[in-house]
């Protein structure tokens, strides 16, 4: 069998795997969706209850939208903003559907190379096609071969600890039993006993973030005893809540909004210029956080940790790609959306340029494109496989076109530059913050309306 033959290997049935599945079968070209979980959108349904801050009309895909259309499917309100949970059952699934036996589930792809060579072999490298090893979930082992590969597998399952250096802080990995890397469900009684009537710190300073104090402030209204601590590397700025009301995501600003109101409510206290070092557990079982300067925080009884995501690269080792040392994002698309050089603004659409590798044929899409970067947005993903699926199928007018206009970030930094402790804040715009401080705004009081109303959530796709 020639490889033009041989399908188009997709890691993932997320939004932007799914997305490329449809874009190929629109252009005639054979595909193989690979997901490790046993349903479509198997991350996205993790984080079900966390309500996105981007639109139904910014989260399906036209390509996709076409092939759903002959099953009778009903496209949502494009003014409505859905859960995760919405997202996967309304969207993701019946697309994955409609994509029928081209989606393989329980497929968890453990290796991706040259058939019959190793990253270091030279000789007639091109002239083979990709094989990728998999378990099933039975444990069987399998191997598929493709002719190319899109890797859309996301960065959920690798989250950034609590130390400052990229690594667990010391006791981080002990304390694990009061730790955890998610936004809680705390409409989830089970979920909400945990954190109700406690002092819980939250570690990190971007959507996510906002969305554990905003729901942490919630509980705080109705049950004495609830506190946050806000623990950011660096300090308070104008631009520390997003962009507010001039973000053009509303929701999204309206998320950073809820965040500052439980912060100026008196429901949370923000620590700033705090980066962590260690977690210590007292005698009562509870944790104390531990700075690099020395400084010691107030016990709390549970942290969450929300510093970020990476990509897994381990089954991608026998592949050649030109990664950026920084990001981890392709080395083309890495100075779009360097967190060291951009604060607030626009990401550039791209496309199958940006994404290229040395290994000619493989693509990281989605959120995994991003590397450690912040700020994806699904229709980022989409426009990316749109270009991705022509560049695949020859047709480079296409895929160089650009058909994707992007709406101002309104979240800034949250590593590089951002982090740097004796940085003086800019005037518009600027990112970084005063020395470190303990910030107590307010005093307890009723929530903002704004913040009442604001979308409890802040992912946006992988």
């Amino acid at each position: 069998m020639s490889q033009q033959q041989l399908p188009v290997v997709v890691i993932g049935a997320g939004p932007t795997g799914l997305a490329a599945a449809a874009h190929l079968v629109e252009r005639g070209i054979g595909a193989l969706v690979l997901e490790a979980g046993p349903a479509a959108a198997s991350a996205v349904r993790e984080w079900s209850h966390v309500r996105l801050f981007s639109t139904w009309g910014e989260l399906t895909d036209p390509a996709a939208e076409k092939l759903l259309a002959p099953t009778g499917w009903t496209k949502p309100d494009a003014a409505g903003y859905p859960t995760g949970g919405d997202w996967a059952e309304q969207y993701l699934q019946p697309l994955a559907d409609a994509l029928g036996d081209r989606v393989r589930y329980g497929a968890r792809v453990t290796g991706v190379s040259r058939a019959g060579r190793d990253r270091i072999v030279d000789v007639d490298r091109e002239a083979q096609p990709f094989v990728l090893h998999l378990t099933t979930a039975d444990g069987r082992e399998e191997r598929v071969y493709a002719r190319a590969v899109i890797d859309a597998s996301g960065t959920w399952t690798i989250p950034s600890p609590a130390g400052a250096s990229g690594l667990s802080a010391l006791g981080e990995n002990a304390a694990a039993d009061r730790i955890t890397y998610r936004v809680p469900d705390l409409k989830d009684p089970a979920v909400r006993a945990r954190y109700a009537g406690k002092r819980t710190a939250v570690v990190g300073s971007g959507a996510s973030a906002f969305t554990a104090l905003a729901t942490l402030a919630d509980v705080a209204r109705d049950e004495p005893g609830t506190h946050a601590v806000w623990v950011l590397r660096r300090g308070i700025s104008g631009s520390t809540f997003g962009g507010g009301e001039a973000d053009q995501l509303p929701a999204r600003g309206a998320l950073g909004l809820a965040a500052k109101a439980a912060v100026d409510n008196g429901y949370a206290d923000a620590v700033t210029g705090f980066r962590t070092e260690a977690i210590e557990r007292t005698g009562d079982g509870r944790l104390v956080l531990v700075g690099e300067d020395g400084r010691r925080l107030e016990p709390v009884d549970e942290v969450i940790v929300l510093t970020g995501l990476r990509p897994d690269l381990s089954f991608l080792s026998e592949i050649r790609l030109g990664l950026d040392e920084r990001l981890q994002a392709p080395t083309g698309l890495a100075p779009l959306i360097d967190p060291n050089q951009h604060s607030c603004g626009t990401v550039y659409p791209h496309g199958h340029r940006e994404l290229s590798h040395p290994e000619q044929g493989v693509y990281l899409v989605g959120m995994k494109s991003y590397g450690r970067a912040p700020t994806f947005l699904a229709m980022t993903g989409y426009e990316q496989v749109r270009s991705v699926a022509a560049a695949i199928a020859g047709d480079l007018d296409a895929a160089d076109r650009v058909e994707l206009t992007l709406p101002e970030t309104g979240v800034c930094g949250g590593a590089g530059l951002f982090d740097a402790p004796d940085a003086q804040e800019a005037g518009s715009g600027g990112c970084c913050a005063p020395a470190p401080q303990l910030v107590q705004i307010g005093t307890p009081a009723a929530v903002a309306p704004a913040a009442e109303q604001a979308p409890a959530g802040g992912c946006c796709g992988s």
